[in-house]
């Protein structure tokens, strides 16, 4: 579900020499220097998002409500067939037609949402093609990294941040001459899993097998480099 490659890991000094406390039996002196290691991983994005709408207008607001719901019903109908596809119903609104000189409603429009998930791309994009090819339109389409996928990246992303902080802070040590160190402080902070915002589809249909056959987005879901970050204070002990 996902890769993990390597990655250059940053260092930043922050060398604040601090005064001994007092003489100490060991007379060592404490050097506080801050440390930074970050690691990368290719996430698939195993989440497919759909939004499909129906849209119309009419002079009369109760025939076109009525319209829009027999479409949407009939969406919800072929959406409910496919156990894979999770359904969200969107936004419902409607607004007035006015004429040329914005004083007399001439008509009233409509537009009512539906919200399709699912992991199963191949299902979710044959229910589009279907939908597409009766009343419904495209809204938008977009992939996003799944909560289980993101959690065991995240788990692993954490370990190797942890890690790559503690060889840099022992690197760090060993350069300053220092006979070991101890840790101050760590934050860690992860970043680059994206959100699912719907955008306009960039797709290419298929060819129908028979030319009644409603055509199949051919989707592409690519991957997100995410990445944790492990930032902290380590005291190094100096002979």
């Amino acid at each position: 579900m996902f890769s993990l490659r390597p990655t250059a890991i940053a260092l930043t000094f922050g060398a604040a020499t601090l005064a001994s406390a007092g003489v100490m039996a060991e007379d060592v002196h404490y050097n506080q220097v801050s440390v930074r290691a970050e690691v990368n991983q290719e996430v698939q994005r195993d989440l497919m998002t759909v939004t499909v709408y129906t849209e119309s207008q009419n002079t009369d607001p109760a025939k076109l409500a009525a319209g829009i719901t027999e479409s949407l019903n009939k969406a919800l109908g072929e959406a409910r067939q496919v156990k894979e596809v999770t359904i969200r119903q969107g936004s419902r609104n409607s607004y007035p037609i006015y004429d040329d000189k914005g004083q007399k409603i001439t008509g009233w429009r409509e537009r009512a949402e539906l919200r399709l998930e699912s992991p199963d791309f191949a299902a979710l994009s044959k229910l589009t093609g279907e939908l597409l090819g009766s009343d419904m339109k495209m809204g938008g389409m977009d992939f996003s990294i799944s909560d289980p996928a993101r959690k065991a990246s995240e788990d692993t992303l954490l370990k190797n941040a942890v890690t790559a902080f503690k060889a840099r802070a022992q690197l760090v040590t060993d350069a300053l001459g220092g006979s070991g160190y101890k840790l101050v402080n760590l934050n860690l902070n992860t970043s680059g899993y994206p959100q699912p915002y719907l955008r306009a589809p960039v797709m290419m249909m298929k060819a129908a097998a028979r030319s009644d056959a409603a055509p199949t987005p051919d989707v592409e879901a690519g991957t997100s480099q995410v990445s944790v970050t492990a930032d902290g204070v380590i005291e190094v002990a100096i002979p």
